[in-house]
């Protein structure tokens, strides 16, 4: 059953890296439209940076999969935004906006989203397909 164990790591690492993508995507849409006083406070969007994880690191299978390498604040310039009248505005009157790119972010989880439930469908059927071949032997 070495085979099936490998199957079952490398989808659970899949599930785990779209769950931290899902979670980035989720912190940038928090913050998207979000406003503070000045440039170095505005919000960095993330982006989860992904790294193939080879077959000596999982057995040697010949067999890879993928797992987050970290988790990086992309380095956008925020949106300048003239509002003298609001209580943020720095001295000259300008508010600063997370550059968010919010329909960037809505593809992203939805392309995430059904990576996550395609890795679970694998899971599923593997099952399925466990439980088939132990009926099999009955």
């Amino acid at each position: 059953m070495a085979g099936v164990d490998n199957i079952f790591q490398i989808a659970g690492r899949s599930l785990g890296a779209q769950q931290v993508r899902l979670n980035t995507i989720a912190s940038n849409l928090a913050n998207a439209g979000a406003k503070v006083g000045s440039k170095a406070e505005a919000y960095q969007p993330l982006k989860p940076v992904f790294e193939a994880v080879m077959s000596d690191r999982v057995g040697n299978t010949g067999l890879a999969g993928v797992e987050v390498a970290a988790v990086v604040a992309l380095q956008r310039d925020p949106k300048r935004i003239h509002e003298p009248d609001h209580p943020l505005a720095d001295e000259e009157g300008f508010v600063y906006e997370s550059a968010v790119n919010v329909q960037e972010e809505l593809v992203e989880m939805m392309e995430a989203s059904r990576q996550y439930q395609n890795n679970l469908k694998v899971v599923s059927t593997i099952r399925t397909l466990m439980l088939r071949t132990v009926d099999m032997g009955k």
